[in-house]
Protein backbone atom coordinates (compact mmCIF):
# COMPACT_ATOMS: atom_id res chain seq x y z
CA UNK A 1 0.00 0.00 0.00
CA UNK A 2 1.50 3.10 -1.06
CA UNK A 3 1.31 6.31 1.16
CA UNK A 4 2.43 10.14 0.31
CA UNK A 5 5.51 10.95 1.10
CA UNK A 6 5.57 14.54 -0.44
CA UNK A 7 3.56 17.03 -2.01
CA UNK A 8 3.49 20.38 -3.78
CA UNK A 9 0.20 21.78 -5.27
CA UNK A 10 0.45 22.73 -8.99
CA UNK A 11 -0.34 25.95 -10.48
CA UNK A 12 -0.19 27.61 -13.84
CA UNK A 13 2.51 29.30 -15.42
CA UNK A 14 3.36 32.52 -14.19
CA UNK A 15 6.28 35.00 -13.34
CA UNK A 16 5.61 34.06 -9.69
CA UNK A 17 7.80 35.59 -6.72
CA UNK A 18 11.03 34.72 -8.42
CA UNK A 19 12.90 33.67 -11.41
CA UNK A 20 11.34 30.39 -12.89
CA UNK A 21 11.65 28.30 -15.73
CA UNK A 22 7.64 27.77 -15.62
CA UNK A 23 6.64 30.28 -18.45
CA UNK A 24 8.96 29.01 -21.09
CA UNK A 25 9.07 25.11 -20.25
CA UNK A 26 12.00 22.75 -21.00
CA UNK A 27 13.48 21.48 -24.47
CA UNK A 28 16.75 18.79 -24.73
CA UNK A 29 17.35 19.27 -21.08
CA UNK A 30 17.30 17.54 -17.99
CA UNK A 31 15.41 18.51 -14.58
CA UNK A 32 16.81 17.20 -11.12
CA UNK A 33 14.49 18.34 -7.79
CA UNK A 34 14.97 17.63 -4.31
CA UNK A 35 12.51 16.75 -1.90
CA UNK A 36 12.65 15.59 1.59
CA UNK A 37 9.91 12.46 2.33
CA UNK A 38 7.95 12.60 5.38
CA UNK A 39 7.22 9.03 4.99
CA UNK A 40 9.84 5.90 4.03
CA UNK A 41 9.61 2.56 2.63
CA UNK A 42 10.84 0.14 -0.13
CA UNK A 43 9.53 1.15 -3.23
CA UNK A 44 9.00 4.40 -4.25
CA UNK A 45 6.69 6.29 -6.70
CA UNK A 46 6.37 9.90 -8.11
CA UNK A 47 3.30 11.47 -9.76
CA UNK A 48 3.54 14.15 -12.19
CA UNK A 49 1.10 16.68 -13.34
CA UNK A 50 0.27 18.42 -16.49
CA UNK A 51 -2.67 20.08 -14.60
CA UNK A 52 -2.33 23.51 -17.19
CA UNK A 53 -1.25 22.17 -20.05
CA UNK A 54 -2.21 22.62 -23.16
CA UNK A 55 -0.99 19.91 -25.28
CA UNK A 56 0.95 16.07 -24.54
CA UNK A 57 3.93 16.52 -22.70
CA UNK A 58 6.34 14.19 -23.31
CA UNK A 59 8.50 12.71 -20.58
CA UNK A 60 11.38 11.25 -22.34
CA UNK A 61 13.02 9.45 -19.20
CA UNK A 62 12.99 9.56 -15.31
CA UNK A 63 15.53 8.67 -12.08
CA UNK A 64 14.99 8.23 -8.42
CA UNK A 65 18.14 8.59 -6.21
CA UNK A 66 19.01 9.29 -2.47
CA UNK A 67 20.38 12.71 -2.54
CA UNK A 68 24.59 13.03 -1.96
CA UNK A 69 24.97 13.51 1.84
CA UNK A 70 25.04 16.82 2.85
CA UNK A 71 23.15 18.01 -0.31
CA UNK A 72 19.34 18.10 1.75
CA UNK A 73 19.94 21.14 3.19
CA UNK A 74 22.04 22.75 0.63
CA UNK A 75 19.57 20.67 -2.16
CA UNK A 76 22.91 20.05 -4.00
CA UNK A 77 22.58 18.15 -7.58
CA UNK A 78 24.84 15.31 -6.51
CA UNK A 79 23.51 11.99 -5.81
CA UNK A 80 24.48 8.96 -3.59
CA UNK A 81 26.72 6.17 -5.40
CA UNK A 82 24.66 3.21 -6.05
CA UNK A 83 20.76 4.48 -5.28
CA UNK A 84 20.06 5.77 -8.82
CA UNK A 85 16.91 3.88 -10.16
CA UNK A 86 15.51 4.62 -13.42
CA UNK A 87 11.69 5.13 -13.47
CA UNK A 88 9.07 3.47 -15.88
CA UNK A 89 5.43 4.46 -17.11
CA UNK A 90 3.58 1.03 -17.92
CA UNK A 91 7.06 -0.54 -18.32
CA UNK A 92 8.10 2.21 -20.38
CA UNK A 93 10.95 4.50 -19.81
CA UNK A 94 9.17 7.41 -21.84
CA UNK A 95 5.54 8.37 -21.20
CA UNK A 96 2.89 11.35 -22.71
CA UNK A 97 1.36 13.56 -20.18
CA UNK A 98 -2.11 14.62 -21.83
CA UNK A 99 -3.03 18.25 -21.64
CA UNK A 100 -4.44 18.56 -18.24
CA UNK A 101 -3.73 15.25 -17.26
CA UNK A 102 -0.90 13.49 -14.57
CA UNK A 103 1.02 10.18 -14.52
CA UNK A 104 2.04 7.93 -11.39
CA UNK A 105 4.82 5.65 -12.27
CA UNK A 106 6.06 2.55 -11.64
CA UNK A 107 7.50 1.64 -8.16
CA UNK A 108 11.39 1.53 -8.47
CA UNK A 109 13.15 -0.38 -5.59
CA UNK A 110 14.57 1.91 -3.32
CA UNK A 111 15.04 1.85 0.43
CA UNK A 112 14.35 5.04 1.97
CA UNK A 113 13.70 6.57 5.27
CA UNK A 114 11.44 9.11 6.67
CA UNK A 115 13.24 12.20 6.57
CA UNK A 116 15.77 11.74 3.90
CA UNK A 117 16.59 13.33 1.02
CA UNK A 118 15.16 12.17 -2.94
CA UNK A 119 16.14 13.74 -5.79
CA UNK A 120 13.86 12.68 -8.81
CA UNK A 121 15.38 14.02 -12.50
CA UNK A 122 13.18 14.27 -15.36
CA UNK A 123 14.35 14.50 -18.89
CA UNK A 124 12.43 16.34 -21.57
CA UNK A 125 13.64 15.92 -25.47
CA UNK A 126 10.93 18.07 -27.09
CA UNK A 127 9.83 21.29 -26.22
CA UNK A 128 7.35 21.63 -23.40
CA UNK A 129 5.94 24.93 -23.52
CA UNK A 130 5.09 26.33 -20.59
CA UNK A 131 5.71 23.88 -17.57
CA UNK A 132 2.95 23.08 -14.40
CA UNK A 133 4.47 23.96 -11.41
CA UNK A 134 4.67 24.95 -7.78
CA UNK A 135 6.32 28.52 -7.34
CA UNK A 136 8.05 28.61 -4.05
CA UNK A 137 9.77 25.53 -3.22
CA UNK A 138 12.32 27.46 -0.90
CA UNK A 139 14.89 24.90 -2.42
CA UNK A 140 16.60 24.55 -5.29
CA UNK A 141 15.54 22.69 -8.70
CA UNK A 142 18.34 22.43 -10.88
CA UNK A 143 18.45 22.19 -14.74
CA UNK A 144 21.30 21.19 -17.13
CA UNK A 145 21.89 20.36 -21.30
CA UNK A 146 20.82 17.14 -23.03
CA UNK A 147 20.49 13.24 -21.09
CA UNK A 148 21.70 13.94 -17.63
CA UNK A 149 19.31 11.19 -16.00
CA UNK A 150 22.36 9.12 -14.26
CA UNK A 151 24.86 12.33 -13.76
CA UNK A 152 25.77 11.28 -10.53
CA UNK A 153 28.08 14.12 -9.29
CA UNK A 154 25.70 16.87 -10.49
CA UNK A 155 28.17 18.99 -12.05
CA UNK A 156 26.33 18.99 -15.26
CA UNK A 157 23.29 20.79 -13.61
CA UNK A 158 24.69 24.53 -14.40
CA UNK A 159 21.57 26.64 -13.53
CA UNK A 160 19.13 26.66 -10.54
CA UNK A 161 15.52 28.15 -9.64
CA UNK A 162 13.71 27.89 -6.52
CA UNK A 163 10.28 26.09 -7.63
CA UNK A 164 9.16 22.43 -8.38
CA UNK A 165 8.21 21.81 -11.81
CA UNK A 166 5.62 18.46 -12.87
CA UNK A 167 6.64 17.02 -9.80
CA UNK A 168 3.73 16.93 -7.51
CA UNK A 169 3.85 14.31 -5.14
CA UNK A 170 6.12 11.34 -4.21
CA UNK A 171 4.72 8.11 -2.40
CA UNK A 172 6.19 5.41 -0.53
CA UNK A 173 5.12 1.63 0.44
CA UNK A 174 5.20 2.70 3.39
CA UNK A 175 1.35 1.82 4.55
CA UNK A 176 0.52 4.89 6.44
CA UNK A 177 -2.77 5.55 6.67
CA UNK A 178 -2.39 8.73 9.50
CA UNK A 179 -1.31 11.37 6.89
CA UNK A 180 -1.62 14.72 8.29
CA UNK A 181 -2.48 17.50 5.17
CA UNK A 182 -1.69 21.30 5.79
CA UNK A 183 -3.63 23.34 3.57
CA UNK A 184 -2.91 26.99 3.59
CA UNK A 185 -1.13 30.00 2.03
CA UNK A 186 2.15 31.09 1.84
CA UNK A 187 2.72 30.57 5.82
CA UNK A 188 1.94 26.71 4.89
CA UNK A 189 4.03 26.94 1.78
CA UNK A 190 6.84 28.34 4.33
CA UNK A 191 7.29 32.01 3.39
CA UNK A 192 10.09 33.22 5.81
CA UNK A 193 11.71 29.81 6.95
CA UNK A 194 15.29 29.80 5.71
CA UNK A 195 15.61 27.95 2.33
CA UNK A 196 17.41 24.96 1.95
CA UNK A 197 16.88 24.29 5.46
CA UNK A 198 13.73 22.29 5.78
CA UNK A 199 11.92 24.68 8.36
CA UNK A 200 8.56 24.54 6.97
CA UNK A 201 6.01 24.09 10.27
CA UNK A 202 5.14 21.26 7.67
CA UNK A 203 8.97 19.67 8.19
CA UNK A 204 8.83 20.49 12.16
CA UNK A 205 5.21 18.84 11.93
CA UNK A 206 6.89 15.48 10.63
CA UNK A 207 9.86 15.22 12.85
CA UNK A 208 7.68 15.97 15.88
CA UNK A 209 5.20 13.03 14.98
CA UNK A 210 6.84 11.31 13.35
CA UNK A 211 3.39 10.86 10.94
CA UNK A 212 3.60 11.65 7.13
CA UNK A 213 2.60 14.82 6.80
CA UNK A 214 1.49 16.89 2.92
CA UNK A 215 2.28 20.08 2.66
CA UNK A 216 -0.79 21.48 0.05
CA UNK A 217 0.33 25.11 0.91
CA UNK A 218 -0.38 27.39 -2.02
CA UNK A 219 1.31 31.09 -1.71
CA UNK A 220 -1.18 34.15 -2.03
CA UNK A 221 -4.32 31.21 -2.33
CA UNK A 222 -7.47 31.97 -1.30
CA UNK A 223 -10.27 30.40 0.13
CA UNK A 224 -13.53 31.84 -1.77
CA UNK A 225 -11.91 33.28 -5.42
CA UNK A 226 -9.31 32.29 -8.19
CA UNK A 227 -6.34 33.86 -9.24
CA UNK A 228 -3.80 34.27 -11.82
CA UNK A 229 -0.81 34.62 -9.78
CA UNK A 230 -2.22 32.16 -6.55
CA UNK A 231 -3.48 29.28 -8.04
CA UNK A 232 -7.24 27.83 -7.99
CA UNK A 233 -9.24 28.78 -4.97
CA UNK A 234 -9.17 26.32 -2.02
CA UNK A 235 -12.95 25.22 -2.26
CA UNK A 236 -11.54 23.61 -5.76
CA UNK A 237 -8.00 22.37 -4.90
CA UNK A 238 -8.49 20.67 -2.01
CA UNK A 239 -9.27 17.30 -3.64
CA UNK A 240 -6.44 17.29 -6.28
CA UNK A 241 -4.27 18.66 -3.80
CA UNK A 242 -5.24 16.30 -0.15
CA UNK A 243 -8.21 14.43 -0.63
CA UNK A 244 -6.49 12.46 -3.84
CA UNK A 245 -3.25 11.46 -2.29
CA UNK A 246 -3.20 8.31 -0.36
CA UNK A 247 -3.11 7.81 3.06
CA UNK A 248 -4.25 10.89 4.49
CA UNK A 249 -6.15 10.96 7.60
CA UNK A 250 -6.11 14.67 8.93
CA UNK A 251 -6.54 17.60 7.55
CA UNK A 252 -5.56 20.97 9.04
CA UNK A 253 -7.19 23.81 7.50
CA UNK A 254 -4.99 27.50 7.72
CA UNK A 255 -7.24 29.71 5.04
CA UNK A 256 -8.44 33.23 4.95
CA UNK A 257 -5.65 35.35 5.67
CA UNK A 258 -5.59 36.57 2.02
CA UNK A 259 -9.08 37.06 1.51
CA UNK A 260 -9.18 39.51 4.04
CA UNK A 261 -6.07 41.38 3.67
CA UNK A 262 -5.87 41.70 -0.76
CA UNK A 263 -8.12 44.32 -0.25
CA UNK A 264 -6.31 46.30 2.42
CA UNK A 265 -3.47 47.51 -0.35
CA UNK A 266 -3.52 49.36 -3.50
CA UNK A 267 0.56 48.89 -3.81
CA UNK A 268 0.77 44.94 -4.99
CA UNK A 269 -0.85 44.04 -8.31
CA UNK A 270 -0.86 40.44 -8.06
CA UNK A 271 -3.52 41.42 -5.32
CA UNK A 272 -6.12 42.53 -7.81
CA UNK A 273 -8.37 41.44 -8.07
CA UNK A 274 -9.47 41.26 -4.44
CA UNK A 275 -13.37 41.55 -3.83
CA UNK A 276 -14.15 42.55 -0.29
CA UNK A 277 -15.52 39.33 1.68
CA UNK A 278 -17.46 39.44 4.57
CA UNK A 279 -16.96 36.86 7.72
CA UNK A 280 -20.36 35.06 6.87
CA UNK A 281 -18.75 34.36 3.26
CA UNK A 282 -15.72 32.64 4.80
CA UNK A 283 -16.94 31.01 7.67
CA UNK A 284 -19.05 29.43 4.75
CA UNK A 285 -16.13 28.13 2.88
CA UNK A 286 -14.91 26.51 5.84
CA UNK A 287 -17.77 24.70 6.35
CA UNK A 288 -17.66 23.69 2.70
CA UNK A 289 -13.59 22.48 3.01
CA UNK A 290 -14.75 20.52 6.24
CA UNK A 291 -17.93 18.96 4.04
CA UNK A 292 -15.75 18.17 1.47
CA UNK A 293 -13.33 16.31 4.03
CA UNK A 294 -15.57 14.43 5.80
CA UNK A 295 -17.32 13.17 2.55
CA UNK A 296 -13.93 11.84 1.52
CA UNK A 297 -13.90 9.86 4.97
CA UNK A 298 -10.97 11.71 6.48
CA UNK A 299 -10.86 11.28 10.33
CA UNK A 300 -10.53 14.75 11.19
CA UNK A 301 -10.31 18.17 10.22
CA UNK A 302 -8.97 20.46 12.59
CA UNK A 303 -9.41 24.41 12.21
CA UNK A 304 -6.53 26.81 12.84
CA UNK A 305 -6.92 30.10 13.84
CA UNK A 306 -5.54 33.11 11.55
CA UNK A 307 -2.26 34.47 13.00
CA UNK A 308 -1.90 38.49 14.24
CA UNK A 309 -1.16 40.33 11.19
CA UNK A 310 -1.13 44.00 12.41
CA UNK A 311 1.65 45.99 10.92
CA UNK A 312 1.56 44.24 7.46
CA UNK A 313 0.30 45.45 4.32
CA UNK A 314 -2.82 43.25 4.65
CA UNK A 315 -3.88 45.17 7.93
CA UNK A 316 -6.73 47.70 8.15
CA UNK A 317 -9.93 48.57 10.08
CA UNK A 318 -12.09 46.10 8.32
CA UNK A 319 -9.48 43.16 8.11
CA UNK A 320 -8.77 43.40 11.84
CA UNK A 321 -13.01 43.37 12.31
CA UNK A 322 -12.67 40.50 10.09
CA UNK A 323 -10.09 38.46 11.30
CA UNK A 324 -11.29 38.72 14.57
CA UNK A 325 -14.84 37.18 13.65
CA UNK A 326 -13.55 34.45 11.72
CA UNK A 327 -10.85 33.64 14.52
CA UNK A 328 -13.85 33.51 17.08
CA UNK A 329 -15.99 30.96 15.25
CA UNK A 330 -13.12 28.51 14.43
CA UNK A 331 -12.49 28.83 18.27
CA UNK A 332 -16.08 28.17 19.65
CA UNK A 333 -18.28 27.31 16.86
CA UNK A 334 -17.52 23.51 17.59
CA UNK A 335 -17.98 22.45 13.39
CA UNK A 336 -14.15 21.53 13.32
CA UNK A 337 -13.25 18.26 15.61
CA UNK A 338 -10.18 20.41 16.80
CA UNK A 339 -8.80 23.45 17.06
CA UNK A 340 -4.94 24.91 16.84
CA UNK A 341 -5.33 28.50 18.05
CA UNK A 342 -2.20 29.98 16.37
CA UNK A 343 -3.11 33.06 16.72
CA UNK A 344 -2.87 32.92 20.20
CA UNK A 345 0.37 30.50 20.59
CA UNK A 346 2.32 33.59 18.38
CA UNK A 347 0.82 37.19 19.39
CA UNK A 348 2.58 39.84 20.82
CA UNK A 349 2.23 39.59 24.72
CA UNK A 350 2.12 43.52 24.46
CA UNK A 351 -0.26 43.55 21.32
CA UNK A 352 -2.37 40.21 20.69
CA UNK A 353 -2.57 41.95 17.07
CA UNK A 354 0.93 41.76 16.16
CA UNK A 355 2.98 38.67 15.72
CA UNK A 356 5.73 37.95 18.82
CA UNK A 357 8.95 39.35 17.48
CA UNK A 358 10.44 36.95 18.22
CA UNK A 359 8.44 34.64 15.67
CA UNK A 360 8.51 37.72 13.26
CA UNK A 361 10.29 36.67 9.26
CA UNK A 362 10.41 40.83 8.98
CA UNK A 363 6.70 41.66 6.97
CA UNK A 364 4.73 41.00 9.77
CA UNK A 365 2.59 38.57 8.28
CA UNK A 366 4.71 35.58 7.57
CA UNK A 367 6.66 33.66 10.70
CA UNK A 368 10.08 32.80 10.71
CA UNK A 369 11.62 29.69 11.65
CA UNK A 370 11.29 29.47 15.36
CA UNK A 371 7.52 30.60 14.98
CA UNK A 372 7.15 28.00 12.11
CA UNK A 373 8.23 25.36 14.98
CA UNK A 374 5.85 26.78 17.87
CA UNK A 375 2.52 26.46 15.43
CA UNK A 376 4.31 22.93 14.37
CA UNK A 377 4.01 22.31 18.49
CA UNK A 378 0.06 23.58 18.68
CA UNK A 379 -0.70 21.39 15.97
CA UNK A 380 0.59 18.01 17.21
CA UNK A 381 -0.96 19.25 20.68
CA UNK A 382 -4.69 18.98 19.12
CA UNK A 383 -3.60 15.77 16.79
Amino acid sequence: MFTAAWTASPQQPSEGFTPNWSREGFWRQSLRQVVRLTAGGGRVRVRLSHAYGTSPLRIAGATVARAAAGAAGAAGAAVEPGSLRRLTFGGADAVRIPARGQVVSDPAELPLAAGEALTVTLHFDAATGPATFHAQAFTRSHRGPGDLLTETDGNAFSEVTESWYVLSAVETDAGRTDGIALFGDSITDGFGSTPGADRRWSDALATRTGRPVLNAGLGGNLLLNDSAWYGEKALHRLSRDVLDHPGVDTLVVLLGLNDIGFSETDEQPTYKPAPVVTAAELIEGHRELIRQAREAGLRRVIGATLLPFAGSDHWGERAAKTSHALNEWIRTSGEYDAVADLHRVLADPCDGDRLRPAYDSGDHLHPDDAGYAVMAEAVADVL
